[in-house]
C-alpha cells in the first residue's frame, strides 16, 4: 500500500514537508524552485582543479547576483547573459552534487540529510538564511571588478 502525500498547502501551492516524500524527480516545477534556499552560494565562481578534481569557492560572484538580495538579476533569461550557468536538473544534481555547497537544499535532499532550521521552508521566512549567516549576503565581489586571473586571491577557505 503506498502512502499518501499530505494535501497541497492552499497558500503556497506547496506539499507540506514535501522535500521528505516526494523524490526529487517527482517534484513540481514550484516545489522544485522552492528548494533554493536564497543563499546565492551557487553563484559564487568556482576553480576546478584539472590534477586532483577539487572544487574552490571564491568570493567572486556572477555578474548577475545581487550581493543584497542573494537572487539572480535575470533568472528567467540568464543564459542570455551567462551562457556557463548551470541549469540545474534532478538528473544534473547526480553529476555535480559535490560541486554544490555543503548547506545547498538540493544536495542535501540529493544526500538524504535534513533540511537545517534556517531553511525558509522550516522557518517560514526568507530572511532566515540571512539572518543565519548562511547566505553570501554582503561579502561578495562581482566579477566585473576582479580579472579571473586573479580568482585565486578570492578563494573562501573553508567550503560554504
Amino acid at each position: 500500500m503506498s502512502e499518501k502525500l499530505p494535501p497541497i498547502a492552499p497558500a503556497t501551492g506547496l506539499r507540506p514537508r514535501y522535500w521528505e516524500t516526494v523524490p526529487l524527480k517527482k517534484m513540481s516545477g514550484a516545489e522544485w524552485e522552492a528548494l533554493c534556499d536564497g543563499c546565492g552560494k551557487c553563484c559564487l565562481n568556482k576553480i576546478e582543479y584539472e590534477d586532483d578534481g577539487e572544487v574552490a569557492f571564491t568570493r567572486v560572484a556572477c555578474r548577475l547576483l545581487d550581493g543584497d538580495t542573494c537572487r539572480c538579476t535575470n533568472y528567467a533569461i540568464r543564459h542570455q547573459f551567462v551562457p556557463e550557468c548551470v541549469q540545474l536538473t534532478p538528473k544534473k544534481l547526480e553529476k555535480i552534487a559535490y560541486w554544490l555547497p555543503q548547506t545547498c537544499a538540493y544536495r542535501l535532499v540529493h544526500e538524504g540529510k535534513p533540511l537545517p532550521d534556517w531553511h525558509p521552508l522550516i522557518s517560514g521566512d526568507p530572511e532566515t538564511v540571512h539572518i543565519e549567516g548562511a547566505s553570501v549576503r554582503g561579502w561578495t565581489v562581482p566579477e566585473t571588478s576582479v580579472s579571473e586571473d586573479d580568482w585565486e586571491n578570492y578563494i573562501i577557505k573553508e567550503r560554504p
